[in-house]
């Protein structure tokens, strides 16, 4: 075991896009040493749908830099013309890109950032209070096991999420029930077999039914898409409702009561769950080519219908105990697969629960934040906990969203390094949501 006396400025925990996006912008500022550790041996986002067809949900220049400095040299813009595409992208007209793409572009930054140490899992996690306050982090290294011991002074939680399974998914989950997040690894599987069952409605449910869809007739399976909401409903796309995932509204929400967060909240799921409108055409579309000549469609949509349950058949396959939430009548229905596309859910790591008398949390058992995106502590300290997941309930509904995540590095890098790096506008966007 290995530990160093060295105390850092910043470790961060997990390299996703939005600790890849601290890194990069903190790359140019001198002032703050920073790690981050990552447990996969490459930067890979949502691998399982990297479906080749997929793209962003939100426009190029939100990519890990451009917000805060569009003079960073690790824009989506220098990574097009260092790979020397400038002109297929100038051609291509599009400000969405492809979700490979995007992935990829992390990749390159990634490469190019010796701040960011992959194969290495933050494995525990204390406060300690010498002659100087810091947090020590133990870093096991996950090829040859070794384990060191760093010091900081503050610390960036970007664990991000992980699939959230059913409970009764999850008695049966392997070979024949998986999540969304493992569809590729699985679509070999898919084309074989006899039926698949789609369950959910939100945007990962409707690319990996797009994709089965494509080759449907082609594999010859039986396929099914069932949602226990009143319809395969669309996101909520318009340019002024996009300005929920502003900075102002941000501000505005998070302003508000608990209870009152909780109540809108639970209200705003077509932000951010549904389903891209170009992706319900495509899907309609291939429905409706089909359907010429009146072929009969092996492909079944259904509403209103929740799976209760879910258990293996002795001669193969599943048995889903649906309810129809309108006529309350209970149904089975058949499936040789299932995927589950029932989201996500914040990843706490275990060793924060060493941190639980050091922290605040909620009547839910939720971490409390403040304004400035650090979390409460209940010690006198100057030493900090900066968070960019589970923070929905006090931030809300941009808190995933990948052009909050340059704003929310803006407020971290400028409370970190104590004056203003980056400009903070009052005035983002056009209306006005607070009196």
């Amino acid at each position: 075991m290995e530990q160093q006396e060295k105390i850092h400025d910043l470790i961060g925990v997990g390299v996703g896009p939005f600790n890849l996006s601290l890194a990069a912008l903190l790359d140019q500022i001198d002032e703050v040493e920073a790690l981050f550790f990552e447990q996969q041996q490459t930067f890979d986002w949502h691998p399982g749908m990297l479906i080749e067809g997929t793209k962003m949900q939100v426009p190029f220049i939100a990519d890990l830099v451009t917000m805060a400095d569009p003079t960073n040299p690790y824009s989506f813009l220098n990574y097009i013309s260092k790979n020397e595409r400038m002109y297929q992208f100038y051609f291509l007209q599009r400000l969405d890109i492809p979700r490979r793409e995007y992935n990829d572009y992390c990749q390159w930054v990634a490469r190019q950032l010796e701040s960011c140490r992959f194969g290495k899992r933050v494995t525990n996690l204390h406060h300690k209070k010498d002659s100087h306050d810091y947090f020590e982090v133990e870093v096991t290294d996950i090829d040859s096991g070794q384990v060191q011991w760093l010091r900081t002074k503050n610390l960036i939680m970007g664990t991000g999420s992980v699939p959230n399974l059913p409970s009764s998914f999850q008695d049966v989950s392997g070979e024949g029930v998986f999540h969304t997040a493992d569809f590729l690894p699985n679509q070999e599987r898919c084309r074989n077999a006899e039926s698949i069952t789609v369950v959910g409605s939100g945007q990962s449910a409707a690319e990996t039914f797009r994709e089965l869809l494509k080759e449907q007739r082609e594999c010859g399976y039986r396929l099914d898409w069932i949602t226990r909401s009143s319809g395969f409903e669309s996101m909520e796309e318009s340019k002024l409702s996009l300005e929920h995932f502003s900075p102002d509204y941000v501000n505005y929400f998070y302003q508000l009561p608990q209870e009152q967060k909780d109540q809108i909240f639970a209200t705003q799921g077509l932000y951010y769950k549904g389903i891209s409108n170009h992706t319900i055409n495509d899907i309609y579309n291939l429905l409706y080519e089909y359907s010429v000549g009146r072929e009969e469609l092996n492909v079944g949509l259904r509403v209103l219908s929740e799976v209760k349950d879910i258990h293996r058949k002795t001669d193969g396959g599943y048995a889903l105990e649906c309810f129809h939430n309108e006529q309350k009548e209970s149904f089975t229905h058949e499936s040789d697969l299932v995927i589950a596309a029932t989201g996500y859910k914040p990843n706490v790591p275990d060793f924060v629960h060493h941190l639980a008398d050091f922290l605040q949390w909620d009547e839910q058992g939720r971490y409390k934040v403040t304004a400035d995106y650090r979390l409460v502590k209940n010690e006198e300290t100057s030493n900090e906990i900066y968070v960019h997941s589970g923070i929905s309930h006090t931030h809300g509904v941009g808190s995933t969203n990948l052009g909050l995540s340059i704003h929310r590095n803006k407020v971290i890098i400028n409370h970190l390094v104590g004056r203003e790096v980056f400009p903070m506008n009052e005035k983002n966007i056009f209306q006005t949501f607070s009196v």
